[in-house]
């Protein structure tokens, strides 16, 4: 054999050596986690979609935000944002603000409110629909309205003959 053969074994029997000591310390190796205790679940990482601080904005703002796909949310309203803004009687028995508005930033999107006494709701650059329901009636099933792009609709009490209403859900259309 020459001395480059026996070179070459010897170096391909070292490699083969610490591969296999790398196996045997990997397979032995401790399966349970470390830093909790053995019974712990970690927590849930599964999204509810709940608006943040909706507790804090209903004490506020008087609006109850419940959930969306974060593609809709509130925003101060001024006349030089594109903005769906969202009008409700204001007063005693109404609202304290009398309009809440909402930045859209995608062509689609949802959110759950709960926000009694709308009367009309406008958009400018993007449709929407949105649902609404009688305001003294719960159980009355939801009425779908539609506003096109750069448009205004009266709703509930703000439609000749309409009762008061709750807007119950936006969406982006398009």
């Amino acid at each position: 054999m020459t001395p480059g053969i026996r070179r070459m074994l010897a170096v391909a029997g070292a490699a083969a050596t610490l591969a296999l000591a790398g196996a045997q310390a990997l397979a032995s190796a401790d399966p349970q986690p470390t830093g909790g205790s053995a019974g712990a679940t970690p927590p849930s990482a599964v999204e509810d979609y709940a608006y943040p601080n909706a507790d804090q904005i209903q004490k506020t703002q008087g609006i109850k935000l419940i959930k969306g796909d974060g593609h809709i949310t509130l925003a101060a309203c001024d006349d030089s944002a594109q903005q769906i803004k969202v009008l409700t009687v204001q007063g005693p028995s109404g609202d304290p603000q009398g309009a809440y508005c909402f930045k859209a930033n995608a062509k689609s999107g949802y959110l759950s409110l709960e926000l009694p006494r709308v009367f009309a709701l406008e958009t400018t650059d993007h449709p929407i629909s949105a649902d609404l329901r009688p305001q003294a009636d719960p159980t009355a099933p939801a009425k779908t309205v539609t506003v096109d792009k750069n448009g205004y609709e009266s709703v509930g009490e703000g439609a000749a003959g309409g009762a008061p209403s709750v807007l119950l859900q936006l969406r982006v259309t398009g």
